[in-house]
């Protein structure tokens, strides 16, 4: 299968730029031994490549690339297949834009063009070039320094009591995981996740389950949740609980029953946040919306969690505007070097910015990962790299560090 690969990254700055002539002259030997072409482009800081050709040899040299210390900030923006190749006839042609004029490049790159059908730049690979050439996605970009350029130092556990055992629930048990806020080493909330005793997060457990017995167990396992802040001692934090959707249409009284275990362990409604998983399709909106808009009129804060992910996040979106979105964590995952995934990360923060929605970002592991989604105008994170769900007393939490430089 003929296969496209495009993908931007940065020059290290200890690289020096005479470097590039031998770099291509490699490149062409290793392209012509794959039956693999491209063209790469070089404004003096950032490369620009297109490669094309079979599916595993492209994919194999792209690993390669993706592993050469001479650049960094590497994003895929585009992997895509197509009947015949673009530049069948260049192993690895380097522009260096520094030299052409701007209209030069691109009418050089359409003229290496060995397609049968005349190149343009309708073709969408070749408006990723026009769009480099020109510089008109620089708002888009974000540099981030490497992952050593921070530490992330554990707090320490000072709650050492045991996992929290429900008196009402056998099934299952809590835990807690931090919504932080990183540079201002701030806790924003803390999520209760059901988990099954062998350690299994809540998904597991509801597989289990059938017909309308998940929405019974969904809401009462809030008042499990609540129990646990009541006994932790936790009543000053915000907690955030996931709730099915269809739950408010399945359980007439689901929400009376929720403000009253709220009520009862001492808490307030104003601390809730309940955070509706979008997995599901939700069949009864308009009962749906009724129900939360008694729950904002208590006081509750709602959510969307794990947005994009399943079936109803734009729909709930559109019918009800939520106070938070919590992007899910596959789109967040090597957020930093796919292009696609930070479009569309771009597009939701875009959305909620206009529409007053705080977001924040679900699964984060890696240090590069919640570097771009700072750049990218994110400061609420949850994920293993600050802090994983904590079944005994309090969570500790992995606060980032800036490391000195020598």
């Amino acid at each position: 299968m003929l296969t496209t690969i495009i993908y931007r990254s940065h020059l290290c700055h200890d690289v020096p730029v005479k470097a590039l002539e031998g770099m291509v002259a490699a490149a062409n030997l290793r392209n012509a031994e794959a039956n693999v072409t491209g063209i790469l482009l070089f404004n003096g800081t950032h490369f620009f490549q297109l490669l094309e050709g079979p599916e595993e040899q492209v994919r194999r040299i792209y690993h390669d690339i993706s592993q050469d210390p001479r650049h960094y900030n590497l994003v895929e923006l585009l992997c895509d297949h197509g009947p015949t190749r673009r530049f069948g006839k260049v192993g690895m042609e380097l522009f260096d834009l520094r030299e052409h004029a701007r209209e030069e490049v691109l009418q050089n790159v359409l003229d290496k063009g060995t397609s049968p059908y005349q190149l343009t730049y309708n073709d969408r690979a070749l408006q990723f070039f026009r769009t480099f050439v020109e510089s008109t996605e620089k708002g888009n970009y974000y540099e981030i320094p490497p992952a050593e350029s921070w530490e992330f130092v554990p707090t320490t556990i000072s709650d050492e009591l045991g996992p929290y055992k429900a008196s009402t629930a056998s099934e299952y048990t809590l835990a807690l995981q931090p919504i932080i806020d990183p540079l201002a080493q701030e806790i924003i909330a803390l999520e209760a996740l059901i988990f099954t005793h062998d350690g299994e997060i809540s998904n597991t457990y509801f597989e289990g389950l059938s017909g309308d017995d998940i929405y019974e167990i969904d809401l009462t396992s809030k008042k499990v949740a609540f129990e646990m802040v009541r006994e932790r001692d936790l009543r000053g934090q915000i907690l955030s609980v996931n709730l099915l959707p269809m739950t408010l249409v399945k359980i007439p009284h689901a929400v009376d029953y929720l403000l009253h275990e709220i009520k009862i362990n001492g808490l307030v409604p104003e601390q809730i946040v309940v955070e509706f998983t979008e997995h599901e399709v939700v069949s009864g909106i308009e009962e749906f919306t009724a129900a939360v808009r008694v729950l904002k009129s208590a006081g509750i804060s709602v959510a969307i969690d794990n947005f994009g992910a399943g079936f109803a996040g734009l729909q709930l979106l559109a019918q009800f505007q939520p106070d938070r979105i919590k992007i899910n964590a596959e789109l967040i995952r090597d957020v930093h070097k796919s292009g696609p995934r930070q479009a569309i990360v771009q597009a939701i923060i875009r959305c909620c910015r206009s529409l007053e929605i705080v977001v924040s970002a679900l699964g984060v592991e890696k240090a590069e990962e919640w570097m771009w989604l700072e750049s990218a105008g994110i400061s609420h994170f949850q994920g293993n790299l600050f802090a994983r769900p904590y079944r005994q007393g309090t969570p500790s939490i992995s606060w980032p560090e800036k490391k000195e430089l020598l």
